[in-house]
């Protein structure tokens, strides 16, 4: 299993974020709200466009079955609101433009293959390494632990039971490790 890890280089995100921007809304949108919800992939792809109108997302996470309600920051409601304009409500926020292999529908979400695909194109294009669907989640953990410094916010945010299975998560201990060892010498 390959390991990947948060985009923690604020310029590289940006320079993600403008680079979908300018090849693909729906990508762009996609990424927001990925690094600014710190939602899995499984919950990000099934949302509908009544789920982001209001400032909250409401969701019942599909990993833990838990109830979660997420406020909707500036950036994000700037991009959603450009986005979804004249949308209806049932619409997926992130449809695919083929029918569904499986069911044959058209105008159904994208499957996280797809996602994959979407972000690791755009990484490759950019030189972004160890780049993954779930290097949303932790771009959004590692930028809000650097801020916050409130661990114990995070891991709830992420329900994890445990701090340090939290920074490792975010390679925030592999970070630290690798300065302490830069900073020793014999």
């Amino acid at each position: 299993m390959k390991f990947v890890q948060p985009i923690r280089d604020t310029k590289q995100l940006q320079r993600l974020k403008n680079h979908l921007y300018q090849k693909n809304e729906r990508d762009y949108v996609f990424v927001m709200v990925g690094i600014n919800t710190g939602l899995r992939i499984s919950d990000i792809l099934p949302l509908q466009v009544g789920d982001v109108r209001g400032p909250y997302i409401n969701i019942v996470e599909k990993k833990t079955g838990k109830r979660k309600k997420i406020k909707i920051n500036a950036s994000l409601r700037e991009a959603l609101d450009h986005y979804i304009r004249g949308k209806p409500d049932t619409e997926y926020l992130f449809t695919g433009r083929s029918r569904k292999h499986k069911t044959g529908h058209i105008n159904e979400p994208i499957d996280t293959s797809m996602a994959y695909k979407i972000l690791k194109g755009a990484a490759n294009e950019l030189s972004i390494p160890e780049i993954g669907t779930h290097s949303l989640r932790k771009t959004f953990g590692y930028h809000f632990y650097q801020r916050e410094k409130d661990i114990a916010l995070l891991m709830d945010l992420f329900n994890h039971s445990d701090q340090n299975i939290t920074l490792r998560y975010l390679g925030i201990k592999q970070d630290t490790l690798d300065d302490a060892l830069d900073r020793f010498q014999l």
